[in-house]
């Protein structure tokens, strides 16, 4: 799906840099989710969890976002929105399964308050958890802003070189 999405690129500088910018949206909320996320040890209800059940997978279609915009290809947008149309759905019902058996009825609650993907406007509860830098490293979270770095670098390869044809 990736290399597709590439192939059908057709970057400009203009809609490069603003899908640059959408795209580091979804790198900062994947990044802060990520820093309060203990995997199999806690269930992550604090910073981004208080409003999305799913903030790591609502950045990564920012993420998607962004780089559709900046594809400036509207065959490249549609197949990564079928991707995470078909993909995500099933994913995060298999994970909310799996917290619910891990997590029982306090699963269940936070489930009760906080939405599964479309963030609240406010937070479901409050938390005196704050952002950890050692837990967004042991998530490996850079490696979202490295694959960014990589995919936006193409984008301008391909602009470049396009245009120099």
């Amino acid at each position: 799906m990736g290399i597709a999405a590439f192939w059908f690129a057709r970057p400009q500088l203009a809609w490069l840099l603003c899908g640059a910018g959408i795209a580091i949206l979804g790198l900062l909320l994947r990044g802060f989710a990520a820093g309060h996320l203990r995997k199999h040890k806690e269930l992550a209800t604090s910073g981004p969890y208080a409003f999305t059940r799913n903030p790591l997978y609502l950045g990564s279609v920012l993420l998607a976002a962004g780089f559709s915009v900046a594809s400036h290809s509207w065959i490249s947008a549609l197949l990564l929105a079928t991707y995470l149309t078909i993909f995500y759905p099933v994913v995060i019902r298999r994970e909310q399964a799996e917290l619910k058996i891990l997590y029982g009825a306090a699963f269940v609650e936070y489930a009760s308050q906080v939405p599964a993907f479309w963030p609240r406007l406010s937070p479901a509860m409050a938390s005196t958890a704050r952002f950890s830098w050692p837990l967004y490293r042991q998530n490996r979270e850079y490696e979202a802003t490295i694959g960014l770095a990589v995919a936006m670098a193409i984008l301008w390869f391909l602009m470049m070189w396009r245009g120099a044809a």
